[in-house]
């Protein structure tokens, strides 16, 4: 007897063999409001073969078919990249006619999906790297209005209030999953650590009644009263306000949200927005306002992210995100000294981590300042015409690559029309600039890279450095798999004395090891990054040299920011900066031309690719030239603008946008100054590296880029941003001529091997005896080749809905394991319906494939 759930996560979506090139990361992996972004980077290089592994599971061997069409076409394959806004509805019926060639939107609706499929003009790509959530604003109100989410304990027992599944079938149509933590069912952590995760999602399951009991319990000890059904305090109904985006199934999950806290007795006051009409609220206003209670959160991870464990301080600490919501975040310091030691991967040994995930996954929910509801199964529609690199985490609109392989097929040239739901969201400003996934995608066709992501592994490939040299401690579990990069082991890493350790923001020098430090140092990781000879002929879209400023300038604004003595510092840095300078050990410039860096940290990551720092001078939210930072920074100096929305919010001045609004004017006088002055940037270390003849051609070519196109967005990428229609919602990119790449360069990866899985068995067990399942894991109904699959692991749940028993299956031949469950297993099970869960983890693809087994457990 053969039955299958449909739990199989990635078997809900077919993926689309049409689209295929390769998907590169960028040097962070982000994390994005859908609009977020939430990044994380990798860099890598050409073909694949694995060196070596040290105390991983298994060796990696990455199957790559270069395809590339022959081509003397440099750059992109098309000529213009138009952005504009669109509803999913509507976009679906202009890509029908022609109007649109792409949607680059993680669409989740089920009946729109089936008309994608049905039509035979339209081609679409998978992705399964969205996530919606319920943002909590968690201050106290200073008008002296109760805020029950002030309180973790009320924030936990919303858990319980939320039905899941019945947001994932009723609301999703089938396209998501249930969520309960900050990792993604899709990505390798949530496979690894799946035991524990199971284990609390039968916890948190659906409760109604119990969220309600505890609920009350807190609402009275912070003196409301239950009065005819309805909260008050003060005498006055606590009415909460819900933020409710209106462009996706979101809409709905609010009214939900809404319906469910009614029945509790809150007042609910629903207050629908688009993502425009929300950021002034959420992530440009003041928390203590009180202007919100709740809003409905979408999230997208650019890249396939193989290790999530810095996802509990971005989403639950005030460190990694400078806007006045973050900065009200109070974790216990239990579950902050947890999410510090996974953000900095302060640990040694695999064992290690696995301790430091089942404590943090059990705090977050217990903190819930987010409270998880559902991963996405997404797509991403487009014309059949259309060829583009996604990625199976971000698809298009998160992919690095998407600029570089977007054409027509078979074609050089001509315009490729995108519409989003919506688009300049938020200022653009490199520094701490728009986060939306809306802005940050056309951003990211301006941008280059040191490194690039694998779109189906999250492994890194170089894209302008050359190569590298990992050395780890020994001990740690680091492995290699691709053959730019090597790795090497040594019991001591010494930290160079003359290496820069930290920032004078005083006198505006690097403080070397030595000096920092009265004893010599060691560290668990040191990098060497190569670049080539020709780096240096790489162009701004200003036309002005990459030189070593623009390196030393992105090294320097890393620091600066978070320094009190500076004339930029902004306190929302200033924690980012301390996290970082617990585990940074230093940086070394061994030589300039060529250019070779050698970084020593602390931090360590469990694949050597994704260990390699290249201080490429892109910035948390685009690149940056360093003349076009120096202009920005007389503005930030002056308190005339300012970079985050945290810091424009206390000093009451406008977040500074460098592509379009009332801040142009603002750069264009500092532009005028630091012409007419010559500057070079914090002179006393620039000015070792960037020569008066140098500064002058700078800002006379800023001065004419902005005479020509009346914006400061400079980047090196394959396009450049041409016009900016800010009322219209409306973006233009040109092709960059100069971008020193042929355009086949990326076209070179072939499907996805995403793994199906089913489970055959008996449909009844008796408890307390042995029986056996098989499980056959496939591709495309041919058997999964067993060196692809890192593991199969097995989970047993009760009647309940508890885990009783797991372990990793026995395999048999390619593509065939067995499930033994023992006496001593079985005996565990309550008379009833049981499940077996299965989750196959390949190599070849870092998306894990979940399936399940029910059969009846009788005496």
């Amino acid at each position: 007897m053969k039955t299958k759930l449909t739990l199989n996560i990635l078997s809900v979506l077919l993926i689309l063999s049409v689209v295929l090139a390769a998907c590169a990361p960028q040097e962070v992996i982000r994390t994005v409001e859908v609009g977020k972004e939430v990044i994380t980077t990798v860099e890598v290089e050409t073909e694949v073969e694995v060196i070596k592994t040290v105390e991983v599971e298994k060796e990696v061997v990455i199957m790559v078919t270069p395809t590339p069409q022959p081509t003397t076409r440099m750059g992109a394959w098309v000529d213009t990249l138009i952005f504009t806004e669109q509803g999913s509805d509507a976009a679906v019926t202009q890509l029908k006619v022609g109007e649109l060639d792409i949607y680059a939107y993680s669409v989740g609706n089920a009946t729109l999906f089936q008309a994608v499929k049905d039509s035979p003009e339209l081609a679409y790509t998978n992705s399964y790297g969205s996530y919606n959530e319920l943002t909590f604003n968690p201050a106290e109100f200073t008008d002296g209005r109760l805020n029950p989410f002030t309180n973790p304990k009320i924030r936990e027992a919303v858990n319980w209030l939320m039905d899941r599944d019945y947001i994932v079938q009723e609301i999703m149509g089938g396209l998501a999953v249930p969520k309960f933590f900050g990792v993604t069912a899709a990505f390798p952590d949530y496979a690894r650590y799946v035991d524990v995760a199971r284990a609390l999602e039968a916890y948190y399951a659906y409760n109604p009644e119990k969220a309600k009991e505890i609920i009350t319990a807190e609402m009275e000890g912070m003196g409301a009263a239950l009065s005819g059904g309805v909260w008050a305090f003060n005498g006055e109904p606590i009415t909460l306000i819900i933020l409710i985006r209106t462009e996706d199934e979101r809409r709905i999950i609010g009214d939900y949200v809404g319906t469910q806290l009614e029945s509790i007795g809150f007042t609910v006051d629903r207050q629908y927005k688009t993502s425009s009409e929300a950021s002034p609220i959420w992530v440009r206003g003041n928390p203590t306002d009180g202007l919100f209670h709740i809003y409905t959160g979408g999230w997208i991870t650019t890249a396939v992210a193989r290790n999530q464990g810095d996802n509990f301080s971005f989403f639950y600490t005030p460190r990694d995100y400078p806007i006045p919501l973050w900065q009200s975040y109070t974790p216990s310091a239990e579950f902050d000294a947890v999410a510090l030691k996974l953000r900095n991967n302060d640990y040694t040994t695999l064992d290690e981590r696995r301790e430091l995930f089942e404590q943090v996954l059990a705090l977050s929910v217990q903190d819930s300042v987010r409270l998880w509801l559902v991963d996405r199964l997404s797509f991403s529609p487009m014309r059949n015409n259309v060829t583009v690199a996604y990625d199976l985490a971000g698809g298009i609109s998160g992919s690095q690559l998407y600029g570089l392989t977007v054409r027509f097929t078979g074609q050089e040239g001509g315009t490729v029309k995108i519409a989003q739901p919506q688009i300049l969201v938020d200022p653009w400003n490199p520094v701490a600039g728009s986060n939306w996934i809306y802005d940050m995608m056309p951003i990211r066709a301006t941008q280059d890279y040191g490194l690039l992501s694998d779109p189906y592994t999250g492994l890194a490939w170089p894209q302008r450095i050359e190569k590298a040299e990992v050395v780890a401690k020994e001990g740690l579990p680091i492995g290699v798999s691709l053959d730019w990069v090597t790795l090497e082991f040594a019991p001591t890493i010494e930290v160079p004395g003359d290496a820069w350790a930290d920032w004078d923001a005083v006198n505006q020098k690097w403080i070397t090891v030595s000096e920092k430090f009265a004893e010599p140092q060691t560290a668990n990781i040191k990098s060497t990054v190569y670049y080539p000879a020709d780096l240096w002929d790489i162009t701004w879209h200003d036309g002005s040299n990459l030189s070593m400023g623009d390196f030393m300038m992105a090294m320097i604004m890393g620091f600066d920011t978070g320094k009190e003595e500076s004339a930029i510092y902004d306190e929302v840095q200033a924690e980012t900066l301390a996290a970082f300078l617990a585990h940074f050990k230093g940086v070394k410039i061994v030589s300039t031309d060529p250019l070779v860096i050698e970084t020593y940290d602390d931090n360590w990551q469990l694949d050597a690719e994704l260990n390699v720092s290249t201080w490429w001078p892109n910035y948390a939210y685009g690149p940056g030239a360093w003349h076009n930072i120096g202009m920005a920074n007389l503005a930030e100096t002056d308190k005339a603008l300012a970079y985050s929305a945290d810091k424009a919010e206390v000093e009451q001045v406008e977040w500074m946008n460098f592509i379009s609004g009332p801040s142009l004017e603002v750069l264009k006088g500092y532009l005028d100054t630091a012409a007419a002055e010559n500057l070079i940037p914090y002179a006393p270390t620039m000015g070792e590296y960037v020569t008066a003849d140098e500064a002058t051609a700078r800002w006379a070519n800023l001065v004419d880029w902005y005479a020509t196109y009346g914006h400061f967005w400079l980047g090196t990428g394959a396009f450049y941003l041409y016009k900016v229609f800010p009322v219209e919602g409306t973006i233009m990119l040109q092709r960059n001529p100069e971008f020193p790449d042929l355009a086949n360069k990326w076209d070179r990866f072939g499907e996805p091997a995403i793994a199906e899985v089913d489970i055959d068995g008996p449909g009844q067990v008796t408890i307390g005896s042995e029986v056996t399942f098989d499980v056959y894991v496939t591709f495309k109904d041919q058997p999964y080749p067993t060196k692809d699959i890192n593991e199969v692991k097995f989970l047993l749940f009760d009647a309940a809905g508890a885990l009783v028993a797991s372990g990793a299956a026995v395999e048999v031949a390619d593509g065939q394991y067995q499930v033994v469950l023992t006496a001593e297993m079985t005996q565990a099970l309550q008379a009833g319906a049981a499940k077996l869960e299965i989750a196959v983890s390949p190599i070849v693809v870092s998306i894990p494939t979940f399936a399940a087994f029910e059969f009846v457990a009788v005496p």
